[in-house]
């Protein structure tokens, strides 16, 4: 039997014109939430849901949204206010029967204590990007929700837009909204937001898209802004007799006579085939546990998409250990001169470490110039003027050390990159990026998750992240290892390296 509040939602969605599929089973477990199963089996093109844009919580459905709109706000600001204040209506809100149904929150480090943040995430990549976005967020708060909650023009209870109020709203979003359309941005989709997520496993899709495209793009050519809604009334929806009132435009008029598709309505589609009595799953993309743990608020064992980032300090840090601080800022000017750089976020340069160990060849590339002897160095930095490709200059390096035929068509070689002193370098940055997770070791972390019940959910997944980091830190010295060890065989052996670079 479906639980009390499950009840109330499927009310509140036969009033807002929502379409179920009698083949969809809603559970509610206490523990782990509400997950959604199939009834029957499910087909691959199969329509479960279909839900109007009318019922999704955005700016543009918002009895807040003259307020929002006047106070410039947009985005996920904005929508955190129209949220913020749908919940303060509480059961007066169009959205009650939707609203009963959300957590307060959602366990997203973002709404943790900071003394948690720093017990639980040092170390991991999570660490500082939950720090910042928690100081990010609060200035948010204090500069434009704040402000507007003493100068609305309705009477607002500021403890319904307090800070907690916000982050709570901002956590929500995080995990929950989706992208409706042009018009609507991003907003809350009542029932799309139930399926769970599984990497790589998606079974069912959400799309405002017409599965006839072709038309649709050209009548999107063809009327520009037309396609956009018009909300017939900026009132208080409490104070409408049509609480969700919208026009179309011609043009919607016009495509939903001929596709026989209604513009208006959300979709949740079958991609593949489910069998009676399996969880029908969404999937949020291919993200590793540090973004799912971000942005969700849980992690997936044996992620395939995990990585590792080793920072430019870091790296620095290294050099700095061996040599001086000026020869060392030198070399990293000559990296960034022949235009090979690591990822950017934020002005942070970091490389990324792969789930099977494999670093960056952006990486091995700054650690190789690190070690050139200072004649080839200059050699290589006489000849970036002239080079046709931004590869160009170490390549002619790598041609000449190794005896290799070199084109303007290659690319290079990581293998070529990995001489013992650069390996040497790997192993050395991953005692470095280890140390970051502190004095326990990683049996110790493998230990306490064993221990751990997935009722704890801020330890288990924090404990989940570091382990599968801890666990390419293992593999990116099994990297730099067999590396060194393939150079030892070949010097030993005397084994020429003369081979053609590989082509594009």
């Amino acid at each position: 039997m479906a639980s009390r509040r499950l009840r109330a939602f499927k009310r509140w969605m036969k009033s807002q014109g929502i379409q179920c599929s009698d083949t969809l089973d809603f559970m509610d477990c206490p523990q782990q939430g509400i997950s959604v199963r199939a009834l029957s089996d499910l087909h691959e093109g199969d329509v479960v849901a279909k839900i109007p844009k009318t019922a999704c919580l955005t700016i543009k459905t918002s009895g807040a949204r003259e307020m929002i709109e006047s106070a410039g706000l947009d985005g996920h600001l904005g929508l955190s206010v129209a949220l913020m204040y749908e919940k303060s209506l509480a059961q007066d809100s169009p959205w009650a029967g939707y609203l009963q149904l959300l957590p307060p929150q959602e366990c997203l480090p973002l709404v943790w204590t900071l003394g948690e943040v720093d017990s639980l995430l040092s170390g991991t990549e999570l660490h500082k990007a939950i720090k910042e976005d928690k100081t990010l967020m609060y200035e948010d708060w204090k500069e434009n929700i704040l402000p507007l909650v003493y100068s609305a023009p309705q009477s607002l209870n500021p403890s319904s837009f307090s800070v907690k109020e916000y982050f709570a709203a901002r956590s929500l979003i995080a995990s929950r909204s989706f992208q409706i359309d042009e018009y609507h941005g991003f907003g809350m989709v009542p029932l799309a937001d139930l399926f769970n997520h599984k990497t790589g496993a998606e079974d069912v899709h959400f799309t405002s898209v017409s599965p006839n495209q072709e038309y649709e793009d050209d009548v999107d050519s063809e009327n520009g802004d037309n396609n956009e809604l018009s909300k017939i009334s900026s009132h208080d929806k409490r104070d409408s007799t049509c609480e969700n009132s919208y026009i179309h435009s011609d043009s919607e008029s016009d495509y939903s006579s001929v596709t026989g598709e209604d513009p208006m309505m959300l979709q949740m589609i079958m991609v593949r085939e489910v069998k009676s009595g399996d969880e029908v799953f969404n999937t949020y993309g291919s993200l590793g546990n540090a973004a799912l743990l971000h942005r969700y608020g849980f992690t997936e064992a044996n992620n395939p998409f995990d990585i590792v980032n080793i920072d430019l300090e870091l790296v620095l840090k290294w050099g700095c250990s061996l040599f001086s601080s000026r020869y060392c800022r030198a070399r990293l000017s000559l990296w960034r001169r022949i235009n090979i750089s690591g990822s950017v976020s934020d002005n942070s340069e970091y490389f990324e470490v792969s789930s099977d160990g494999e670093p960056e060849l952006e990486l091995l590339t700054l650690l190789y110039i690190m070690l050139l002897p200072d004649d080839t160095c200059h050699k290589l930095d006489i000849s970036i003027c002239t080079a046709d490709k931004v590869s160009a200059n170490i390549g002619m390096i790598l041609a000449e050390k190794h005896d290799i035929t070199w084109s303007t068509s290659s690319e290079i070689s990581k293998d070529l990159l990995l001489t013992e002193k650069v390996c040497r370098a790997l192993l050395a940055l991953a005692d470095i990026r280890e140390s970051c997770y502190g004095s326990k070791s990683i049996d110790e972390d493998v230990e306490a998750l064993e221990r751990c019940c997935m009722t704890e959910r801020k330890l288990y997944h924090s404990l989940m992240l570091r382990i599968s980091e801890r666990r390419i830190l293992e593999k990116f010295r099994t990297y730099a290892t067999a590396g060194a060890q393939s150079q030892t065989f070949q010097d030993a052996n005397g084994t020429s390296t003369r081979k053609r670079l590989k082509k594009h």
